[in-house]
């Protein structure tokens, strides 16, 4: 009986990381929507009517219409024609499609389970709490998206980076389920050093996908393109020129791009100090793929910075920080389920 449940566990853990790819591909789907500007080509949010493309050149002239109506066709892209429009219209349709596939592919595998019987009791209330997350960061996007149809063609940096924020968090969890799932532990091991720091760089990833946010809402990766200075200076005089004093963590460019550098300066000196630890409690593979990507992130990071936020760049720049979440993820689990 206990080894059926624990493979019934395993077919659970196994569909919840079919959910974190997803999520992943619909993360970077929507950053190259953000990064080819396309994420205002919508201007309508119909969560189940919306998922059909439009048929007809009528369908496709209504659409348009209605873009046209945007401050961000009167601001900027008032010469568009219907190619340019149909091209921005596909990155959003696809990132809103890519987030409904998950909400199908979530539901409906969770009901089969449930009637089998292999999800019960808290495991299928926190299970169904993805769910209403998942919902959650739906009406995130379109309130996210709200923001630049009234006046300002740019969506809130806020609102982007709740936006962003709310899908690591829903990766992180259904990832720690699923490996919770797949290597459960009888009695929790009592906490130490190394389990501490690790929590610790989960939250401070976190943050800095919360900070890489802001740089990308206020479009502050344009400025300060030299690296490891900032046009000279480790900290630019431009830091605190906007008052009230607390706008500037949020609105300024210099203040916004330096808190993102200081963030990775400080995962780039602890982040090595966690894997050899990794490394040294037995758990060898973890510790070598998070300094590899550690690594990787740190370079694509550089690139982005110093080639001026180029789409392809950017958008693995984007990708990678939730393979480093993930990884990070991985080896922490890792460490909770150890004998030593």
């Amino acid at each position: 009986m206990r080894s059926e449940q624990h493979q019934g566990h395993h077919g659970v853990a196994w569909w919840l990381f079919v959910c974190c790819a997803m999520v992943f591909v619909t993360l970077v789907v929507g950053g190259v929507t953000r990064l080819t500007h396309s994420g205002l080509s919508i201007v309508e949010w119909k969560p189940l009517i919306g998922a059909l493309p439009p048929l007809t050149d009528a369908h496709w002239q209504e659409l348009f219409a209605k873009y046209q109506q945007t401050p961000e066709f009167r601001l900027r892209n008032h010469d568009m024609t219907m190619s340019g429009f149909q091209f921005i219209f596909w990155w959003e349709w696809a990132h809103r499609l890519s987030g409904r596939l998950i909400g199908v592919v979530f539901f409906l595998p969770y009901v089969w389970f449930l009637w089998r019987g292999q999800l019960l009791g808290t495991l299928a209330l926190k299970v169904f709490g993805f769910f209403i997350l998942g919902g959650l960061q739906g009406a995130m996007g379109w309130y996210m998206v709200k923001s630049g149809l009234i006046d300002d063609p740019r969506v809130s940096q806020y609102r982007l980076a709740a936006h962003l924020g709310l899908a690591f968090l829903i990766f992180g969890l259904m990832l720690w389920t699923g490996l919770g799932l797949l290597h459960p532990r009888a009695v929790p091991p009592a906490p130490t050093f190394t389990r501490r720091l690790g929590a610790g760089l989960i939250s401070l990833v976190f943050l800095m996908v919360l900070s890489g946010a802001l740089v990308a809402g206020i479009h502050a990766g344009l400025a300060y393109n030299t690296f490891p200075l900032m046009n000279g200076h480790f900290a630019p005089p431009e830091l605190f020129m906007l008052d009230p004093l607390w706008l500037n963590f949020f609105s300024n460019m210099a203040t916004v791009q330096f808190d993102h550098r200081m963030i990775a300066w400080a995962l780039m000196g602890l982040i090595p100090w966690f894997a050899w630890r990794v490394w040294q409690a037995g758990h060898k593979l973890p510790a070598a793929l998070l300094m590899l990507w550690l690594a990787v992130q740190v370079s694509l990071g550089i690139a982005t910075l110093l080639l001026r936020v180029p789409v392809a760049l950017a958008a693995m720049h984007q990708a990678g920080a939730m393979i480093l979440f993930g990884l990070l993820i991985f080896a922490n689990h890792a460490i909770r389920t150890s004998p030593r």
